[in-house]
């Protein structure tokens, strides 16, 4: 019989513990990469490198307050600013839905051709949605979901504004990091609402990534002391600041992460406790047959840590597989866009595994240590 051998004939001696421990560290470890992916899709949103080049800006006061339309052309003579188009958030429901996951946004179609240049027009032409003021520019995502076509019509009825839309599908875009927006002729809204003059936000591009903090400081310079200041921000800031309304997300999911850790530990030690405690005998058989402390230690330790590393294994390549194969935006209803099981987040998986092998090693290895030879043959089986 060969150490590896022995070792493994050890682990598998009660196979129904060492099967249930095995499964405890895989659903554990699979649930502990669950939660980190899910802490990185809420904490760390998805950005193109375009959009480091947009700036959105808002009221100061609350995002719900609008802003005057004239502040178009003071915006436009700012240096470094490329494009400006209003950008205001419509929350219309979809056909019967109570709750509709994609955004729709009133833009105006000549200037917000300028703002989102890392996407591409997949269907239809731009040009179509510039010359036809109830037409709508849908994402690629949205068309897909809901079997839409070019010509269809989309029907909205409004939650945040006291009126309904009825838009036609004219041209359909792909290549942004979220294909599900629609946008629609800001007129249209105008007109709906008798001409308030208002917006509900500016959506800006700079000429460099480096121009846009003092872009940002001019836009907010302009506004100053005025009835309708602006807060204006990065792209990646204003949606930071929407996750921000879900609370301390990082507190939340490292305080369950930590809990789960914690039990999975209590697990494994006391498993190889009670491992390890049913064969002080044999034990003592190898210290009187010269086996040194140290020899029977790493025979522990590598009981310990091949259940918990294969149990890891499962746990982590299995949440992977999971999450890589299911369609998370259909199942969540669009709340989660991406859920990418990271390498990153993978090997965290794999150094906790591996640190409750090594633990749950320790205490029975401290017994054994501390166990004479006599003592172990006194003890019954």
């Amino acid at each position: 019989m060969t150490l590896t051998s022995f070792v493994v004939k050890n682990a598998l001696r009660n196979r129904r513990r060492a099967a249930l421990t095995i499964i405890s560290v895989a659903i554990s470890c699979g649930l502990l990469v669950t939660l980190l992916t899910l802490q990185r899709e809420l904490t760390i949103p998805p950005e193109s490198e375009a959009a480091s080049l947009r700036i959105i800006a808002r009221n100061k006061v609350s995002l719900a307050q609008p802003l005057p339309a004239k502040q178009l052309s003071t915006i436009e003579k700012i240096p470094g600013v490329v494009a400006v188009s209003p950008f205001t958030f419509f929350g219309g429901n979809f056909r019967e839905e109570t709750v509709t996951s994609f955004a729709q946004f009133a833009v105006d179609p000549v200037r917000f051709r300028n703002l989102i240049i890392e996407g591409r027009i997949a269907e239809g032409s731009y040009d179509d949605f510039i010359n036809d003021r109830t037409s709508c520019f849908v994402g690629a995502d949205t068309m897909k979901r809901y079997g839409l076509k070019i010509g269809d019509r989309m029907r909205f009825t409004g939650t945040f504004y006291p009126v309904d839309l009825d838009l036609k599908i004219i041209a359909v875009y792909q290549g942004t990091v979220d294909d599900r927006g629609v946008f629609f002729h800001h007129k249209l809204l105008d007109e709906l609402m008798g001409n308030p003059g208002t917006v509900g936000t500016w959506y800006l591009r700079v000429a460099s990534a480096e121009a846009s903090n003092e872009v940002i400081a001019r836009v907010n310079e302009a506004f100053a002391n005025t009835s309708a200041e602006v807060r204006a921000e990065t792209e990646r800031a204003f949606q930071m600041g929407f996750i921000s309304m879900l609370g301390n997300v990082k507190l939340l999911i490292g305080s369950v992460s930590s809990v789960v850790v914690f039990t999975l530990l209590l697990v494994t030690v006391s498993t190889m406790s009670m491992a390890v405690r049913e064969r002080f005998r044999e034990l003592a058989v190898l210290k009187a047959l010269g086996f040194r402390r140290r020899e029977l230690f790493s025979f522990i330790l590598a009981e310990s840590f091949g259940l918990a590393l294969l149990g890891g294994s499962i746990g982590i390549f299995g949440a992977w597989a999971l999450w890589t194969g299911i369609d998370l935006q259909k199942l969540t209803n669009g709340f989660l866009l991406y859920f990418e099981v990271t390498p990153r987040i993978m090997a965290t998986g794999g150094v906790v595994a591996v640190f409750l092998g090594i633990v749950s090693a320790i205490s029975p290895s401290i017994a054994v240590a501390r166990l004479s030879v006599v003592q172990g043959l006194k003890t019954l089986d």
